[in-house]
């Protein structure tokens, strides 16, 4: 790969917390045209301006106000009225822009090694698993009109609109059967971190469905083509970079995501990686977890946007035998793991009171 590669974008994804820490995921885009999720703690970012201050004391305006390019690291003693999960998304937008402002800087700082070692995938970042009783949270879009102080702000979000790869068949959150048929549109309403996700279907039904099953459409493939989704396949990351060595391979950087369209047990899997679809070491994969759970409007694209690119792709090896990977359905939460991150709100939208029988 020619180069060495640097953060061309990031853009704010979650808040993740648990009882006893809280980190910031954010997506970012490379200049290799790979993208990739890293969560930081606010220490690491506190670290991260340090270094950036000794480095850079000019631009960090140590030596003339006037010079400063290096924005001042958010101050949090404004925030300490908020509660919590309030405080930490306030975090997650400072960070957000400060960030932002980190790669409009002058290319000798947003190109240093200091930054781009920053973003560069972690072992944790790699994890498809989250640490056990993590709760995911996705910022709310910033509201557009400037509204009277202490108003109370309602916002209409525009559910996501996903497409189901294959038949599933599980119940409504009221009980009654709920069929989901392939390429079927499904409106996701929630996500929860266990895999499966509060859906909604043309008839108003609503009901926990298996996250791996649903997919986003391709851009330029509506519903009236009828395209296909399970060509696609599932998304995995790198754990590692990859140089191919072989013209049917592909090279991936650490942390890429890619599409995994066939496996094989010799050890090659046929993948999609911008664009192209090649061969990758099965042992260098690993499930997207956090990825899959983020990805969706607004963020960086995932782990390949096109559709095209399998038909570029070498024709593979006649002995390599492929199968297409079935998607796994998690565990399910029990009712009450999912009403305790639900607020009293929620839980009455969703008709989830002591009369239903639904179960997620």
């Amino acid at each position: 790969m020619a180069g060495p590669r640097h953060p061309v974008s990031v853009r704010a994804a979650a808040l993740l917390q648990t009882e006893r820490f809280q980190a910031f995921t954010f997506s970012v885009h490379w200049s290799d045209d790979s993208d990739t999720f890293v969560r930081r703690s606010w220490d690491e970012f506190r670290r991260l301006n340090k270094t950036l201050k000794e480095t850079f004391p000019e631009e960090a305006g140590l030596l003339r106000r006037s010079h400063r390019v290096i924005p001042k690291l958010p101050d949090t003693s404004l925030l300490v009225r908020s509660g919590r999960t309030g405080r930490g998304l306030a975090h997650l937008r400072q960070l957000d822009t400060y960030l932002r402002t980190l790669l409009a800087a002058p290319e000798h700082v947003s190109r240093s090694p200091t930054l781009t070692s920053f973003f560069e995938p972690q072992p944790s970042d790699l994890d498809p698993t989250l640490p056990p009783g993590s709760l995911v949270i996705l910022p709310a879009p910033e509201e557009p009109l400037h509204r009277p102080a202490g108003s109370l702000a309602i916002r209409s979000l525009k559910a996501q609109s996903l497409r189901c790869l294959q038949p599933f068949h599980t119940q409504d959150t009221r009980g009654q059967p709920f069929h989901a048929e392939a390429h079927e549109a499904l409106n996701v309403l929630l996500r929860h971190p266990s895999g499966w996700w509060l859906v909604e279907n043309e008839d108003r039904q609503t009901a926990w469905f298996p996250a791996p099953y649903l997919e986003a459409a391709a851009l330029g493939q509506g519903r009236e083509r009828g395209a296909p989704l399970g060509n696609s396949g599932s998304q995995f990351c790198a754990s590692c970079a990859y140089e191919s060595s072989q013209a049917d391979e592909l090279s991936v950087p650490a942390g890429a995501r890619v599409h995994v369209l066939k496996t094989s047990d010799r050890g090659w899997w046929l993948c999609r990686f911008r664009g192209r679809a090649g061969l990758l070491p099965a042992v260098l994969l690993r499930p997207d977890g956090l990825g899959a759970l983020l990805s969706g409007p607004g963020l960086h694209c995932g782990a390949d946007s096109g559709e095209d690119g399998a038909g570029e792709a070498r024709s593979s090896p006649e002995p390599f035998q492929t199968m297409t990977i079935p998607p796994t359905v998690p565990a399910r939460p029990p009712l009450s793991a999912i009403q305790s991150r639900c607020c009293t709100i929620t839980r009455r939208a969703l008709g989830q009171d002591r009369r239903d029988q639904g179960h997620p």
